[in-house]
């Protein structure tokens, strides 16, 4: 019988070779599966069993966050479920177990809208304010982050790896492969941000190296996530923004602004990149500002004479 640590190590060359998982996945496996291999204590996989999953998941529930413990007991699923199908075992424990609990609900943490104004016209002062070329050139490409993150809601990691080829100017859309490989196009409204995606393109052309990113740092390489994040930190502090603000929160900011618009769910849905619309959905609990407004205005007691 195979050991433990072999089939994790022929399960990850499959996920890899075979089912072509993207790199983060991989990542998230290889940490998941190594932190049940250290734990379950045994070496034959057929002496798993569903009792001792059982105690590895009570295990995970006093170290981890509630969604976090889901994540990793999907990756030792999959993991077992590639055993069953290939033959490996003729019993896979999870098939006697029912793992069921309740995920508290975290609401996405959105910017008010008059903070992105602030927040995006504090860049353009810095634009204006610069002393060397240098400095009107990276508050030139961190304008254009900034209005792109607000203007199509994408994700951190689909920004940074934007190819040029993926971003039209002219017709003004961008294609994005989110996760799972999965593309989607999304247009950009505004003909402000058209127009500051082209005058940074336009600065930014000749500094690219072959195949390059769309978004690149001075030295002509990909911008990573730590650079994008470093720059909002920047920005905030220069505003005086009390608020923490990360990537991700424009993207949250970007669906909770058009659900009070009152754009059908199913379009943000897509706009996002969501595969279920109950990833969609959790923007619906979010703006109490919109909900007291239909209370205040569509409720019938507001038409009593009491």
């Amino acid at each position: 019988m195979d050991t433990l640590n072999e089939c994790i190590k022929n399960y990850l060359e499959y996920c890899n070779f075979q089912k072509c998982l993207d790199t983060k996945t991989l990542k998230a496996y290889r940490i998941d599966l190594r932190q049940f291999s250290d734990q379950i204590r045994t070496i034959a996989i057929d002496e798993i069993t569903a009792a001792s999953l059982e105690q590895y998941i009570a295990h995970l529930h006093g170290r981890f966050k509630p969604k976090t413990v889901k994540r990793k007991i999907a990756s030792v699923k999959a993991l077992f479920h590639y055993l069953e199908y290939k033959e490996i075992l003729d019993c896979n424990p999870f098939n006697k177990m029912r793992i069921r609990f309740r995920e508290p609900v975290i609401l996405p943490k959105t910017i008010p809208l008059h903070t992105v104004e602030l927040f995006l016209s504090t860049i353009y002062r810095q634009r204006q304010a610069a002393v060397t070329y240098c400095q009107e050139q990276n508050a030139l490409r961190d304008a254009a982050v900034a209005e792109l993150l607000f203007a199509t809601g994408m994700r951190i990691s689909e920004l940074c790896s934007l190819k040029v080829d993926d971003v039209n100017l002219c017709d003004g859309t961008i294609l994005i492969y989110g996760k799972g490989s999965k593309e989607r196009r999304i247009q950009i409204g505004s003909e402000a941000v058209i127009h500051i995606l082209k005058e940074y393109d336009d600065s930014f052309r000749d500094k690219r190296l072959s195949g390059s990113n769309f978004f690149i740092n001075y030295s002509g390489k990909a911008l990573s996530d730590q650079a994008v994040r470093r720059m909002i930190n920047k920005y905030t502090s220069l505003a005086s923004i009390e608020q923490h603000i990360t990537p991700h929160m424009f993207r949250h900011t970007f669906a909770t602004s058009l659900l009070d618009a009152d754009v059908d769910i199913r379009y943000i849905q897509e706009m996002l990149g969501h595969s279920s619309i109950n990833v969609t959905e959790i923007y619906t609990h979010v703006s109490m500002a919109k909900q007291k407004n239909i209370l205040a205005t569509k409720h019938p007691r507001k038409y009593f004479h009491v």
